[in-house]
């Protein structure tokens, strides 16, 4: 089959799959639970997302969290969504041990699971799930740390603002390996305060004045940082980059003062997933190959990535939704949809 008639083929598939999706509105109810607090701003994209996701596929989404970021309360509501009858379930591996059990459940009746964001593909496949969507924390770490030693950077302070999550720290780490460091001491558990966080950075810096560079692992930890930064006169003198995107990152970015921002690219996270699952349902299918295929094809979600800028690495099994770098060079091509749809 040629290229021009595979993708029609697929188009045309696509289409039906939309209108079947569609149709079946009141059967297709999906939810996705994070591990996030509410008083995290950087889900709204994700939220977003699955918004814009269950109305292009003519599907019902809820999320879900804990709302002070407690993974034994994240762990209830996976209880409960086994319970409630969901036609999916979506979610994070915020911590493997303490949440399989709960995710068994779902597993166990059958529910089709995709987890996403934090946690690995290894660990995805040993929870029953059908695939993870997300961006490898330790590459991640491990680029960006890559590209700070290119700028002579041998000491560093990775600002962790969610150390509850295991899975955080493995940015840490992979920074840390790139440039020679040693993760353990060069790590701050910040807490999600930004007064406490700020605190602790001017503290850190103080009792350690070699400090070359700071990583910030998302907005919560990074606005704070550079708030302590001005304070001590060291912003823009200190190398400093943070995972993730905001107004005031954007900023930093553009002033000199935020080297880049390491983009995992969430609003894949919530809308692909699903996109996936919404479409299994309509085709009856668990092969996940076609299933992908159909969704690449799919016109809406054609529309929403390439209006967003968005670019997932569809492999023969997962989904990877980063890492990307944002730079003073790529920024307006991401910045118009900041904190909203990027």
């Amino acid at each position: 089959m040629s290229f021009p008639s595979k993708r029609a083929a697929l188009t045309t598939l696509a289409l039906a799959v939309c209108l079947a999706a569609g149709s079946a509105h009141a059967a297709g109810r999906y939810v996705l639970i994070s591990h996030a607090p509410d008083s995290d701003s950087w889900w709204n994209t994700i939220k977003n997302s699955v918004k814009q996701a269950g109305e292009d596929y003519g599907v019902t989404v809820d999320y879900r969290n804990p709302p002070n970021g407690d993974l034994a309360d994240m762990a209830r509501l996976i209880e409960q969504a086994a319970a409630q009858g969901y036609d999916g379930v979506i979610t994070t591996i915020a911590d493997y041990n303490v949440l399989q059990g709960a995710m068994k459940k779902i597993t166990d009746k059958k529910i089709p699971l995709i987890t996403i964001n934090s946690g690995t593909p290894e660990q995805s496949e040993k929870l029953g799930a059908l695939m993870h969507v997300g961006q490898p924390e330790y590459a991640a770490g491990k680029g960006a740390g890559e590209r700070a030693k290119a700028a002579g950077i041998k000491s560093f302070l990775c600002v962790n603002h969610y150390a509850t999550n295991p899975a955080s720290f493995e940015r840490c780490r992979g920074f840390a390996d790139a440039i020679g460091a040693d993760a353990k001491t060069s790590t701050l558990d910040a807490g999600d305060d930004p007064t406490g966080v700020e605190s602790k950075v001017s503290a850190y810096l103080r009792q350690h004045p070699s400090t070359q560079a700071v990583l910030a692992l998302g907005p919560s930890s990074a606005h704070p940082t550079l708030k302590a930064l001005e304070k001590g006169g060291q912003k823009g003198k200190i190398w400093f980059a943070t995972f993730d995107l905001s107004d005031e990152i954007s900023r930093g970015i553009k002033d000199g003062s935020v080297q880049f921002a390491i983009d995992q690219q969430p609003y894949l996270q919530g809308y692909i997933p699903v996109a996936v699952m919404a479409t299994m349902k309509a085709m009856k299918t668990t092969d996940l190959a076609k299933v992908a295929e159909a969704v690449k094809a799919n016109p809406a979600t054609v529309k929403r990535f390439e209006e967003y800028g968005l670019a997932p690495a569809y492999g023969p099994r997962h989904i990877g939704s980063g890492p990307g770098f944002v730079t003073r060079e790529t920024l307006p091509k991401v910045e118009k949809y900041a904190g909203q749809y990027r």
